[in-house]
């Protein structure tokens, strides 16, 4: 009989601890990134009243006889299902939609976290609310001038310069997809002045020298046979501006020629030269040479495209003539006025010149066992030897969710569902509270025996 007073008492003890667990669910209904846990039972030893015994030519095989002892808890999971996203609207706000976990440090110490709510600190530090750094990648400048993000190494803390300077780039290349009309009358020596300006495809593009100084090149294309164009070349305020394709000669001008085939796809390209040098395969360009006022000379090459290809390149069709390019690569000096977080968590700066550069990107961790992290309180998780190590990578590889901007995840606690294992806890306590009461009225029948 105090076989059932103990095993009530294990009842009691561990239904309170599943309670325990339901109360801190219900507290961080509202904690971002919060991960609910749940309790689960298992019976403890039983003790063996009679063995199973076999069977035999006189009688059936008969099973054993065992009393349970009581109960125990199995586990306290983490339930590591999606939370619900909100938008806040604030850029440093982070959410994860799928797997991963922030990466976080504090001195050499990692720690690893779903709630998102970070801000930048005086330093230009990207940090959550308790001052931890968030880790990631810084993006270095090469030699070359590009940009670039190494996801393969040592992650660092993440720096976000406001008010940092872009340097004034000279441009070195402009690059066109246009279409020059095929409708366009044909202009021979002989068409008027009159003629000559209204049937000229002008177009413009603002290039810069080495200082951010802009100046304004003018580039007109005449039609001047069947699938023959002559581009005349003019920057403002400069004089004595020449064309090449290829190297530079005593008698270029600053015209060059397009011709286009009959599907109407670039042929080639040459300069205006008593000996022209043409380009007919690969990707054409012409070489844009004139002195600044300074005194200092600057080269452009214009890219015309691709001989016989329709994309991004210059084209003529039977459709209306286009603006000429796309992109050159000259700026103005800027200075770092805001950024924005990409889904791949890659943080591009906005620049007072127009300009977008990648600053960093932030990491993740996954795990191969999340479920064995560690709580270490602040929303913190910490590496067990059950986890496995982190494995960090760039968002949306290796499995890894995705990164939203302006929005955090909210705790995964339902409420609906907390509410009624509440009851059912409630109840088991309760039940297992009259085994108790029950074995000892039946032991006070025992002693009154005695009487």
């Amino acid at each position: 009989m105090m076989r059932s007073l103990y095993s009530g008492v294990s009842g009691l003890v561990n239904h309170q601890v599943r309670m325990d667990v339901l109360g801190n669910n219900i507290a961080n209904v509202n904690t971002y990134g919060f991960k609910r846990e749940r309790v689960t039972f298992q019976d403890i030893i039983s003790q063996m009243m009679e063995a199973a015994a076999k069977p035999t030519d006189e009688r059936g095989g008969i099973n054993s006889k065992q009393v349970g002892l009581g109960m125990a808890i199995a586990s306290i999971d983490k339930v590591m299902t999606q939370g619900s996203i909100q938008t806040t609207g604030i850029n440093t706000d982070l959410a994860i939609a799928g797997e991963g976990f922030f990466v976080l440090k504090k001195g050499e110490q990692l720690f690893y976290t779903r709630a998102g709510n970070f801000y930048i600190d005086k330093d230009g530090l990207l940090v959550n609310a308790n001052g931890f750094k968030v880790q990631g990648w810084r993006a270095q400048k090469l030699t070359t001038g590009e940009i670039v993000i190494n996801p393969s190494g040592q992650i660092e803390d993440l720096y976000i310069p406001r008010g940092a300077k872009s340097p004034a780039a000279a441009t070195t290349i402009v690059k066109y997809r246009s279409n020059l009309n095929s409708a366009t009358p044909i202009i021979t020596p002989e068409s008027t002045e009159l003629d000559r300006e209204k049937y000229t495809h002008k177009t413009s593009v603002d290039v810069f020298d080495s200082y951010g100084n802009k100046y304004r090149m003018f580039v007109d294309f005449i039609r001047v046979g069947l699938n023959r164009w002559e581009a005349t070349v003019n920057v403002e305020g400069v004089q004595n501006v020449l064309v090449s394709v290829g190297e530079p000669k005593i008698d270029n001008n600053n015209k060059f020629t397009i011709e286009f085939d009959s599907k109407g796809t670039l042929k080639s390209v040459s300069d205006n030269s008593v000996n022209p040098t043409v380009l007919d395969n690969g990707t054409v360009s012409v070489n844009v040479r004139f002195v600044l006022p300074d005194g200092k000379e600057q080269t452009i090459k214009l890219q015309l495209g691709d001989v016989g290809s329709i994309e991004n390149s210059i084209t003529q069709f039977y459709a209306p003539s286009t603006a000429g390019h796309y992109d050159q690569d000259g700026h103005a000096m800027g200075y770092l006025e805001s950024f924005k977080i990409d889904s791949s968590g890659t943080i591009i700066g906005v620049f007072t010149n127009g300009l977008q550069e990648p600053l960093g990107q932030i990491a993740l961790a996954g795990f191969t066992n999340p479920q064995g992290l560690e709580k270490v309180g602040e929303n913190l998780y910490i590496e067990t030897m059950n986890s496995g190590l982190a494995d960090i990578s760039p968002a949306e590889i290796k499995g890894k969710g995705k990164i939203y901007s302006g929005a955090l995840e909210m705790s995964n606690v339902d409420l609906s569902d907390a509410f009624i294992d509440m009851i059912v806890t409630q109840r088991g306590f309760q039940a297992n509270s009259r085994t108790i009461t029950t074995t000892d009225q039946m032991l006070q029948e025992l002693l009154n025996l005695k009487r």
